[in-house]
C-alpha cells in the first residue's frame, strides 16, 4: 500500500514531460558541476535544471534526415525505428559531451558544447560515424563509460546484431574483444561499466563490464543465462603479432546471487537487471549493488546482492578455468601459467618489465585467448542477497540506485528500486551479526509518475539530496526524504526508521551528524530497532510500543477516535476505550 501516493501534491516531485505525449528517454547524465541533467531521447537532447527539471530546459533537435529515414525504410524497417535515438551520452571534457545516436540504423556521434551559462549546442563540424560507438537498433543493450578521453563500450556493432563486442575507442586506436569467439562473449546483454583503479599506479587501472550471457553445451546449444563481470586493462594496446587491436587482458568470471535451499539446492538469481557502483572516499574500493531476477518460467523472483572489490579482485587473481573439450566440465587449470600473468597490466606495480602489452610474449597472449574464464565466481557479501522479493505475480523490479547515509547509530545503505508501474521503493537492509540475519525495512513507496510505466533509469544526487527518475513518459525529480510527513510526534518519527530523519525536540526533521548541524542538540533516532518507547519515554503494554493520547468528549455525544499511522513501520492495533488510548 502506498502511504503517500500523490507526491506532486506534497511539493516533493517535479516532472519534465517534453513537448510530445512520450519523451522516451534512452540515457541520462548528471552534471553537478554545471548543475544540469542531460537527457538523450528520441530525436532530441535535453538539458534540464537540477534545481527544477521542469523549469527553463534547453533542447537540441537531432532528428534523422529525410534521406536517412528513406534509406532506413528501404531496408524494411518501420518508421518509428528510423528515428535518431540517443543511446550514448558521456562527459568528454569540461566543455563538451559526447553524444551518439542510432541515426535511422546509421549511427553517428557528435560533440555537444556545454557551459556554466547554460550553453547547450551541437557542433555540426564534429558529427561523424558512430559505428562501433553506438548500436543500430534503439532496443539494443549498450553500456559505456568515458575515462581520460577514451570511450569504453559494450554493444552490438553491426546492423544484424550478430557481433557483440567490448571496445575502447580513442583518436588513435580501436581495441575490442575477438569476433565470433563465444568463449569471450555469447549473446551478451550489456548492463553496466566502470573504471576502478587497483592502486595509485594509473597504468594498472582496470575497466569492469557487467553483462549477462548464455552458456553452451558440447553441441553449441545455448543453455542457462549467467551474470558475468568482465575486466580489461585500461592501457591495453593489444598484441604485436597476435591479438592485434584485440584485448590482451580480457578475463571474466561469474557473479553469484543465490539463496540456500533445502537439500543443498540453491535458488539462483542469474539474470542481472541493473547494477549500481557506490563510490566512496576510497576510489579503489567502491561497493557494487546488483539487482537480479530469476530465469525460471515457473518461479519469478528478484534479489539485490552486494559485492566488495576485495572479492572481485580475488576471483581474478585466482585460478583460471579450463576444460579439454566443450562437453567436459570446467576444472581449475593446473598447468604452468606464463609470465607476466595473463590479464595483468603493463605497469610499474607489475614489475615495469614491459612498456606496453605489445611487448608481452606470444605465450601470454595465446594463454589469455584460450583461458578467458576464471574458475572461482564472485560471491556476495554475507553469501546471500540483502533483499528478496519472491511474491508470485508481484511487480517487476527494473532499476537500482543507492545512497550511503550516516545515522545516529551508524551508516546505512538506502536502496531506491524502480518498478514496472512507476513506483520507486525506498528500502534499507539491516544485518544482525549476532543472529546472521538480514532485515529488510520498506521505508516508502514513491509513486513517481501518475501513469504506470516501467522505470528505465535512476540517478541519485547525494549532493542535492535528489533522485532523478526516467520512464517512457518523462523525467521526474524526487526529494530523497520529506521528514515532516512523519509528523511532529517523537514516537511517529522514531517508528519510521528513516535514517535521513530524527526528532529534534519539536518535529521530525533532517538528521545531521554531530558538528554539522548544532542548532538543535536534542535528537531522537533509532534506525536499527525503531524503539520509540525507550527514546520517547512512552508506555509498553503486552510488549507493544504505544503512544498515549488523551481524548476528551462531551457526555452523550460521539467523538472521533483518530489514529493514523505516519509511516509504513507504524500501525494501529486497537483502542483501549477505558483509557481513550490507542495501542
Amino acid at each position: 500500500q502506498t502511504l503517500h501516493p500523490k507526491l506532486w501534491e506534497l511539493n516533493r516531485t517535479w516532472v519534465f514531460q517534453g513537448p510530445g505525449p512520450s519523451l522516451q528517454p534512452q540515457t541520462m547524465l548528471l552534471d553537478e558541476a554545471h548543475e544540469r541533467l542531460y537527457v538523450g531521447a528520441k530525436n532530441i537532447l535535453y538539458s534540464l535544471s537540477l534545481e527544477r527539471v521542469n523549469h527553463q530546459h534547453r533542447e537540441i533537435d537531432w532528428a534523422s534526415s529525410v534521406s536517412q529515414v528513406e534509406d532506413c525504410l528501404m531496408k524494411g524497417r518501420e518508421k518509428p525505428e528510423c528515428a535518431n535515438y540517443i543511446k550514448v551520452l558521456q562527459r568528454y571534457n569540461t566543455t563538451h559531451l559526447l553524444a551518439c545516436g542510432t541515426g535511422a540504423f546509421n549511427p553517428h556521434c557528435a560533440k555537444i558544447r556545454v557551459g556554466h551559462t547554460g550553453q547547450f549546442e551541437l557542433e555540426e563540424q564534429s558529427v561523424e560515424s558512430g559505428r562501433g560507438r553506438c548500436p543500430y537498433d534503439h532496443n539494443s543493450p549498450v553500456t559505456s563509460t568515458l575515462d581520460r578521453g577514451e570511450l569504453y563500450i559494450g554493444l552490438y556493432t553491426d546492423y544484424w546484431e550478430n557481433d557483440a563486442a567490448l571496445c575502447r575507442l580513442n583518436n588513435q586506436s580501436y581495441t575490442r574483444t575477438e569476433r565470433d569467439d563465444r568463449q569471450q562473449l555469447n549473446e551478451p546483454k550489456f548492463i553496466g561499466s566502470v573504471v576502478i583503479p587497483d592502486n595509485n599506479d594509473r597504468d594498472d587501472d582496470k575497466v569492469y563490464f557487467f553483462f549477462t550471457e548464455r552458456g553452451t553445451d558440447a553441441e553449441g546449444v545455448n543453455k542457462a543465462v549467467y551474470t558475468r563481470v568482465g575486466r580489461v586493462c585500461a592501457n591495453d594496446q593489444g598484441g604485436q603479432r597476435m591479438l592485434v587491436n584485440r584485448w590482451s587482458s580480457f578475463l571474466k568470471t561469474r557473479l553469484i546471487c543465490s539463496v540456500a535451499g533445502p537439500n543443498g539446492i540453491d535458488t539462483h538469481f542469474d539474470k542481472l537487471e541493473d547494477v549500481f557502483v557506490l563510490k566512496n572516499k576510497d576510489e579503489k574500493n567502491p561497493e557494487i549493488f546488483g539487482l537480479f531476477s530469476t530465469t525460471s518460467a515457473v518461479f519469478q523472483g528478484y534479489a539485490v546482492c552486494v559485492y566488495h572489490m576485495d572479492d572481485v579482485r580475488a576471483a581474478f587473481n585466482g585460478q583460471f578455468a579450463h576444460r579439454e573439450r566443450p562437453e567436459h566440465h570446467w576444472t581449475p587449470y593446473e598447468g604452468r601459467v606464463p609470465y607476466p600473468r595473463p590479464g595483468s597490466c603493463a605497469s610499474e606495480v607489475n614489475g615495469g618489465g614491459f612498456s606496453g602489452s605489445k611487448e608481452f610474449p606470444d605465450e601470454v597472449l595465446r594463454f589469455v585467448r584460450s583461458h578467458p574464464v576464471m574458475f572461482s565466481p564472485v560471491l556476495p557479501l554475507h553469501r546471500r542477497p540483502v533483499l528478496l522479493q519472491t511474491e508470485p505475480g508481484g511487480r517487476r523490479l527494473t532499476q537500482i540506485a543507492v545512497d550511503r547515509v550516516q545515522a545516529q547509530d551508524g551508516h546505512y545503505h538506502v536502496l531506491y528500486i524502480g518498478t514496472d508501474d512507476s513506483v520507486v521503493l525506498k528500502v534499507i537492509t539491516i544485518y544482525n551479526k549476532d543472529t546472521d540475519t538480514i532485515e529488510e525495512v520498506l521505508l516508502e513507496e514513491l509513486q513517481v509518475f501518475k501513469v504506470p510505466f516501467p522505470i528505465t533509469e535512476i540517478i541519485i544526487s547525494a549532493k542535492r539530496q535528489q533522485l532523478y527518475v526516467g520512464s517512457e513518459v518523462g523525467v521526474a525529480q524526487v526529494r530523497l526524504h520529506q521528514c515532516d510527513l512523519y509528523g511532529s510526534e517523537c514516537a511517529d518519527c522514531c517508528l519510521a526508521r528513516d535514517p535521513y530523519c530524527a526528532w529534534d525536540g519539536i518535529t521530525c526533521s533532517r538528521y545531521y551528524p554531530a558538528g554539522v548541524y548544532t542548532k538543535r542538540r536534542f535528537r531522537r533516532q533509532d534506525v536499527r530497532h525503531g524503539n520509540a518507547v525507550q527514546l520517547c519515554n512512552g508506555l509498553q503494554i503486552d510488549g507493544q510500543s504505544v503512544l498515549e493520547r488523551q481524548v476528551y468528549g462531551v457526555e452523550r455525544n460521539s467523538t472521533l477516535l483518530e489514529c493514523t499511522p505516519r509511516s509504513l513501520q507504524a500501525r494501529v492495533i486497537r483502542w483501549n476505550m477505558a483509557m481513550s488510548t490507542p495501542y
